[in-house]
């Protein structure tokens, strides 16, 4: 990742955002939402991902995550997104789209055509319960506050529902590590 903002307690999870360009509305889709799921769970199932909150909106996403080499998982995980997403976008014909990613692309990045995410993930340790619930409850409300729903647990594509029910979520290991 080249950012100033580095995963440097390792033994702690972390709070992070990854953020389409110019904050474009990619995450308008169910499809391009699971994608971005699935990318998680394959994280968490190939990479020991521990995935402790997390929330899709339109133009971004927020996780608390730990888990062994999480800056290089991050990375993989923005890098494997990022193909299986233009490829979406394409067979959903939001050329429109494509061409902002096109247009926003750093031009150093002369390997790719298109630019789907802002680079660094902005990484805050997770250093004591009290955070770790601060932090919950900011991504679990972001939906809410943005108008998008009535209450954490209705938005889809949030682990606000499995937090409010007590279930064993499908993406989350221990909370506390």
């Amino acid at each position: 990742m080249r950012s100033r903002y580095r995963i440097q307690e390792l033994d702690h999870a972390h709070f992070v955002t990854g953020t389409v360009v110019e904050w474009l509305p990619i995450f308008t889709s169910s499809a391009c939402c699971d994608l971005l799921v699935q990318s998680f769970e394959f994280c968490r199932d190939q990479k020991r991902l521990q995935i402790h909150g997390w929330v899709i909106l339109d133009s971004h996403f927020h996780a608390i995550l730990s888990g062994p080499r999480l800056a290089e998982t991050l990375r993989d995980l923005k890098r494997f997104t990022s193909r299986s997403l233009i490829d979406k976008i394409r067979d959903e014909g939001r050329d429109w789209l494509l061409n902002q990613l096109a247009f926003y692309r750093a031009k150093y990045k002369d390997h790719s055509v298109h630019q789907v995410w802002q680079e660094g993930a902005h990484p805050e340790a997770i250093l004591s319960d009290e955070m770790m619930l601060q932090k919950l409850e900011y991504l679990h409300n972001n939906p809410v506050k943005r108008g998008m729903v009535s209450a954490p647990e209705s938005w889809r594509y949030s682990s606000a529902h499995e937090w409010a029910t007590g279930a064993v979520p499908v993406m989350r290991c221990d909370p506390w590590r």
